[in-house]
């Protein structure tokens, strides 16, 4: 990435376009205390209530029913909410700027895609049965090649059109290899299986999980934040952005090889969560001004807090085998995309 020697005349200019931002860092703050109360209710909330002091006790190495229930079952799956959500909210940020469009979101780049078809093959073939984490390997291996193959069709110095078109046809691959998966199933339970694990979910996750897709993710968040300053300057034209010394082909391939890179990994271990991506940063937006550079760290934030509600709300509602959050997000998000649609027929997006 870049460093734009210029960053007063980057903001004075997004400032012009956009509007005055809000204060930089009340809504981050606010954002990151309901992380912290939704990961504490995570601990707390489950068919065992625990109480404050079961969970410090457990935290602090308890040997005791509570202690196995936190560190065994809560405490991965609320940090696997946090990573998963922070990375689809910081990258459907970074792909609305990189693309100036905002119904951009983390799906369009095809990665996911080849992800998930990744992590269905070793259900396919039942290689889970014989090793557990084949799955999510499978899905880290099926990222990195959507990564390759999206980076050699669209070539050095591609376009955002090259980009989009072949992140489409990258996912149209892949979502022929999934359903030809399903169709070609060796028996009913492989196909409940894939259907099941494509619905996306947090249940049954472990330590080992979290640790497959911490640095992935990590690693993508921090480029993400660090194309803040480019993506504010290319919002007002890629020729303005040149002018500020912001080289645009490296831009676009960083932002594209992060998200790619994360959302992949994400991915890889908890199945499809849609649309929370595309609903965070429009959620956010209004409260930065518009500002691309200045709507990552919220939207980060705001992933997190979103998939983290959700994996509660799964929690919550009483049913014989447990939700999928993957469902829970796509019931809330489908309507929100139809409300964009309907405001971009009447001009306001």
């Amino acid at each position: 990435m870049p460093t734009a020697p210029f960053p007063s005349r980057i903001k004075d200019s997004s400032h012009a376009r956009h509007g005055a931002p809000a204060s930089g860092w009340p809504l981050p703050g606010a954002l990151a205390v309901a992380v912290l109360a939704l990961m504490a209710a995570g601990l707390a909330v489950g068919p065992v209530p625990l109480t404050g002091a079961d969970i410090a006790g457990a935290l602090g190495g308890d040997e005791t029913a509570a202690g196995t229930i936190v560190r065994e079952i809560r405490l991965p799956r609320i940090l696997l909410a946090a990573l998963v959500g922070a990375m689809l909210g910081a990258a459907g940020a970074a792909l609305q700027g990189l693309l100036r469009n905002p119904l951009a979101e983390p799906g369009v780049i095809g990665t996911s895609g080849f992800a998930a078809l990744g992590a269905v093959i070793p259900l396919y073939f039942g290689l889970v049965d014989r090793f557990a984490l084949a799955s999510p390997l499978g899905g880290l291996i099926g990222a990195l090649v959507g990564i390759v193959l999206l980076l050699v069709l669209a070539g050095q110095g591609a376009s955002v059109v090259t980009v989009v078109l072949a992140g489409a046809a990258l996912s149209s691959l892949a979502g022929a290899g999934v359903a030809l998966a399903l169709n070609l199933a060796p028996n009913p339970f492989a196909a409940l299986e894939i259907a099941f694990w494509l619905l996306g979910s947090l249940e049954d996750r472990s330590f080992v999980h979290v640790q497959l897709v911490a640095a992935p993710i990590l690693i993508a968040l921090a480029a993400l934040q660090a194309s803040g300053r480019g993506l504010s300057a290319l919002s007002l034209g890629e020729d303005v952005a040149a002018t500020l010394r912001v080289k645009v082909d490296r831009l676009r391939l960083a932002v594209v090889t992060a998200v790619a890179l994360g959302v992949g990994a994400a991915v890889a271990v908890t199945g499809v969560i849609g649309f929370i991506g595309l609903i965070v940063p429009h959620i956010l937006r209004p409260f930065v001004g518009h500002r691309p550079d200045a709507l990552l760290l919220p939207s980060t934030l705001g992933g997190a807090v979103v998939l983290l509600a959700a994996d509660l709300v799964v929690r919550l509602v009483p049913t014989a085998t447990e939700l999928k959050v993957g469902v829970v997000t796509a019931l809330v998000g489908a309507p929100f995309f139809l409300f964009l649609l309907r405001r971009g027929r009447t001009g306001l997006i």
